[in-house]
């Protein structure tokens, strides 16, 4: 029975395959007929280098049209698919679309083409999460999010590779692959919205849609070298998602974009946050996007911290982090150390016992008659795990390698129903305990690593506790963002030599492993702020980006000026020879 039941997921499996390469085929036919719509000159690169505003700016005057725009975004997707292996599912409906833009109001984003998560529902496709269950059962209508982006005249045109269950930090499902880096192919894009990450850092998207349950917008756009935001909980709509651990309340899943720049987040904050949204949506709280905190340029008070005390910081996150905390100095605003409260506590007390608060059942059950991906092996083997075999492991770990050995203990902790309530009461009492200690220090935002860089393809999976940077700020339900500040240097990579991170555990040697060889990956910080202040954390980390490419501006006028001084010189040494 097991082995027929298996014979039957490959069918359905290659099934969904064969479906994706007809559609795949179907986007170039697409692609080809745009191109009779409208003559095309030499102008596709220059109209995939706008940013976001600037393309909105050029649809609305005429100086270029939608058609036009989505021919080039079409054109790079494919390219990129067939690189990175980023698309699940293209959207031929966006043909359709183009043609009623014509009769509708030009909203704020008239005419752009946009890339959504596989997990979130588009009428007539599936969102299968890389799950068998899910497939063959395609959306009966759209998501509230899909629904505002079209009233706003965007045009999602594309859906993009997700990690089975959206519970790994690696981009890989048994049915549609593995996503991987744009910058480093042996690298992973990053998960949950890796397939979001990796499209959008290859050229192939302007504005992509994901979800953050722990960090899922945000670690694949650091790994990508892209911005991504991550809004308090509840400011968008999360009707029409699907998910693979459903019913559980210590972390809020939340829809955030990703884009190159964080003026287009910004944009798409100011799209999405809109009447359609209040009106489809009547839970989500009608505050639209306030563009005079965003637009605010005075000077900061601003928390910063090297290591949360929980994971320890390779010495290229560690660099990240100080380079900007200098910039933000130079530039006028105040920094001042913070220090994260209680890290071990949250993660082993609450983190963790809040994720296996069923011991896991609800995952086992999702991924009943499924083949497992690799990536997910380790968490699964956990979670079938029996409670005793946990408690052995604890203590049989406890004397060498402590942060392991309490990590399984954690997944012990809550037994029974009085157990979760006094877990819920505990949540809520450390959300209280960090705002006060944020209080304390009167800061109004908050700097801090971002893990990095982008993990080597099969190291994932067993670093799900690495995501302490990221998940603390679902746990605590504050706005969070991601920017690229650098890239990893030979002298970060020689310093990685030495690290040992936490205890030198099998964490801190599988981590070490998983970010070595990185010279010339992108790094990124993280901008957090306390909740509902969503547009002071998006001016925040415009703040960061702005500061970093001033940096990044000098350095080549510099590098300009040496090149011109050597060329001099030589040219002088050749006449002196002369």
């Amino acid at each position: 029975m097991r082995w027929v039941a298996t014979r039957k997921y490959y069918r359905l499996v290659a099934k969904a395959r064969l479906r994706r390469e007809e559609s795949l085929t179907k986007m170039k036919t697409f692609i080809d007929q745009i191109k009779e719509m409208e003559t095309f000159g030499t102008k596709i690169d220059s109209v995939l280098l706008l940013t976001l505003h600037d393309l909105c700016r050029s649809i609305n005057k005429g100086d270029v049209s939608p058609s036009y725009v989505l021919h080039a975004y079409l054109e790079k997707a494919l390219d990129a698919t067939q690189k990175f292996n980023c698309i699940t599912e293209f959207l031929p409906e966006c043909l359709t679309q183009l043609a009623d833009l014509q009769g509708m109001n030009k909203g704020l984003l008239y005419g752009i083409p946009v890339s959504i998560k596989e997990n979130i529902n588009y009428k007539g496709y599936d969102s299968t999460c890389g799950l068998r269950k899910f497939l063959n059962r395609p959306a009966v209508e759209d998501s509230v999010i899909v629904q505002v982006l079209k009233k706003q005249g965007a045009i999602p045109f594309v859906k993009t590779n997700v990690p089975q269950t959206l519970l790994s930090l690696e981009c890989s499902n048994p049915i549609y692959g593995q996503t991987v880096n744009p910058h480093d192919t042996k690298r992973t894009s990053g998960g949950s919205s890796g397939g979001e990450a990796a499209l959008i850092a290859a050229g192939g998207s302007i504005l992509g849609i994901g979800t953050d349950l722990g960090g899922s917008v945000r670690f694949p756009a650091a790994c990508c070298g892209i911005c991504a935001f991550k809004p308090t909980a509840n400011r968008l709509s999360k009707i029409g998602l699907s998910g693979g651990l459903t019913g559980q309340k210590t972390f809020e899943s939340m829809v955030g974009p990703l884009a190159k720049d964080v003026e287009s987040l910004a944009l798409c904050m100011k799209a999405l946050l809109c009447e359609d949204m209040f009106h489809l949506d009547p839970t989500v709280p009608p505050i639209p996007f306030n563009n005079e905190i965003y637009a605010n340029i005075k000077q900061m008070r601003i928390g910063y911290f090297e290591s949360d005390g929980y994971w320890i910081p390779t010495p290229s996150m560690k660099r990240a982090i100080m380079e900007t905390k200098q910039l933000l100095e130079e530039a006028g605003h105040t920094l001042v150390s913070f220090t994260p409260p209680k890290m071990y506590y949250a993660m082993n007390e609450i983190v963790f016992p809040g994720i296996f608060a069923d011991k896991g059942l609800t995952l086992i059950e999702t991924l009943k008659e499924d083949i497992i991906d690799p990536s997910l092996k380790f968490q699964v083997s956990i979670s079938t795990m029996p409670i005793a075999f946990k408690k052995l492991l604890y203590f049989i770990l406890k004397p060498f390698s402590p942060r392991v050995a309490d990590g399984f203990k954690a997944l012990t902790e809550i037994r029974s129903v009085e157990e979760l309530w006094k877990h819920h009461v505990a949540v809520m009492t450390y959300r209280e305990e960090y705002i006060k200690a944020w209080g304390k220090h009167n800061i109004e935002v908050l700097l801090c690593p971002s893990i990095g860089p982008a993990f080597q393809t099969g190291c994932a999976g067993k670093l799900s506790a690495s995501s302490s940077y990221t998940i603390i700020y679902n746990l605590l339900n504050f706005p969070a963002g991601v920017v690229p500040v650098t890239k990893v240097t030979k002298e970060d990579e020689e310093a990685l030599k030495h690290y040992h991170g936490y205890k030198n555990d099998s964490w801190d040697k599988t981590f070490k492993k998983a970010v070595s060889g990185g010279v010339g990956l992108p790094l990124a910080v993280q901008c957090v702020a306390l909740p509902w202040h969503d547009e002071l954390c998006l001016c925040f980390m415009r703040e960061v980006e702005k500061l970093v490419k001033k940096k990044k501006g000098r350095q080549q006028h510099l590098e300009k000026s040496n090149q011109s001084v050597h060329a001099d010189a030589e040219s002088l040494k050749e006449q002196t020879l002369l």
